[in-house]
């Protein structure tokens, strides 16, 4: 193959401009698919070809060969790219390390059947990467200048393939050193988050225990009530961890019913009420006698999330729940009162593990709640959004598609 940077003496002055145009293609390319497309038109402008296929060595790969670009802009641009041209003229390009030229069919006939291939091997630092195979329909055959043209093309398309698998050598290594920090990260979180409720239980347990102390009744309901919730906070902390791989993995079962939604929001703020005594809750449920069709148990889950943040991070704030009509749907919305979000964290909030710093200082979590929540509207073809201010509270509204039948059957009616 010659040397681009000593031959370029022998191209003609368009030739020359065409290459090096490519070449700035090259050190300028984001992605290989759109550089070869336009290294493949600045090549047409001076190399008359009717296609043009990109091999890449597969080392571990079913085929020593494999297809990575391929072009059709000449004749039989009509009839579907056909990947395997010119591959045993790739495979010949390889072996000898050198140009090959191929002539196959019977000339004379269909110029379609009359394929001339002209296969250029890709070598890098003395490996072979692949091989550029350009092909005429019907010839002429190709001439020595135009060999050596194509070399210098074949030249640059080995740089840019080089450079596509440096950059994405890089990507992967720092793929791989962001995925380690997460997995530290999230280790050292959930061991975290595991252990407080551990504690807890365990150094209450051993303290009703020991034999040399004696108990009154009131000391062992506040020591048993701690354990006792300490043991539902890790039951939740296990349920959401569970529930965050079942629903990254799409294994979540959904049990979608007919139901009203009035009568579902009705029972969930009724136990968030006594089951929250910080917070002063207001439910307005005028337009939510529709029917709906959602899990219960699911959407309960959504809104039991979302009031437990605001008894976390707006403790004594007024909650406020009401309904409104929307297109082709309806909206819930869960409004506080309360300290607020700054806006810079907004975009993240519904990220997995996704906590704001300066609100999570000796608030215990894993950042999964938000997470969970969009996912499961988003099982009910739904969706959430927040709106926040420093200083005006914070309000979540989840949209959810209208039941195709929201009159209900007669037993529904009457239910």
């Amino acid at each position: 193959m010659p040397d681009s940077g000593t031959s370029a003496g022998r191209l003609r002055p368009n030739e020359l401009e065409a290459v090096y145009a490519i070449s700035r293609v090259v050190s300028m390319a984001e992605d290989i698919d759109t550089a070869m497309d336009q290294i493949t038109n600045l090549t047409r402008s001076v190399f008359i070809f009717d296609s043009a296929v990109l091999y890449r060595v597969q080392a571990d790969g079913p085929e020593p060969l494999e297809p990575l670009f391929a072009r059709v802009v000449g004749r039989g641009r009509s009839a579907p790219a056909d990947l395997v041209w010119g591959e045993l003229a790739a495979k010949q390009a390889l072996e000898a390390g050198d140009v090959v030229i191929q002539e196959e069919g019977v000339k004379g006939g269909d110029r379609l059947d009359e394929h001339y291939y002209l296969a250029l091997p890709m070598i890098a630092g003395g490996r072979k990467t692949g091989a550029l195979v350009f092909i005429r329909f019907g010839g002429p055959s190709y001439t020595e200048e135009q060999v050596g043209l194509a070399s210098f093309i074949a030249t640059h398309v080995t740089q840019l393939f080089e450079r596509s698998l440096l950059v994405a050598r890089v990507a992967n290594l720092e793929a791989e050193r962001r995925l380690a920090r997460l997995q530290d990260d999230f280790i050292a979180m959930v061991s975290h988050e595991l252990l407080t409720p551990l504690g807890f239980i365990k150094g209450y347990s051993t303290t009703l225990l020991r034999k040399d102390a004696q108990w009154d009744e009131a000391t062992l309901r506040e020591f048993l009530t701690i354990i006792d919730e300490e043991s539902d906070r890790l039951s939740e902390l296990i349920e959401n961890l569970l529930d965050s791989s079942r629903l990254q993995s799409g294994t979540l079962r959904m049990e979608l019913k007919r139901v009203r939604l009035s009568d579902v929001l009705g029972d969930v703020m009724g136990r968030m009420q006594s089951r929250y005594n910080n917070l002063e809750m207001s439910v307005d449920l005028e337009e939510a006698d529709v029917w709906v069709r959602v899990d219960g148990k699911r959407l309960g889950q959504v809104l039991e999330n979302l009031t437990a943040n605001a008894a976390k991070y707006a403790p004594g704030c007024c909650l406020r729940l009401w309904v409104t009509n929307a297109a082709e749907g309806l909206e819930i919305h869960l409004a506080d009162d309360g300290p607020g979000i700054p806006t810079e964290h907004l975009p993240n909030l519904f990220k997995r593990f996704y906590r704001v710093p300066e609100r999570s200082a000796g608030v215990r979590g894993t950042g999964l709640g938000l997470f969970i929540c969009e996912q499961i509207v988003k099982s009910h073809q739904g969706r959430i959004r927040v709106e926040s201010h420093p200083g005006q509270g914070t309000t979540f509204s989840l949209w959810l598609p209208r039941a195709a039948d929201e009159s209900g059957t007669d037993e529904e009616k009457h239910a």
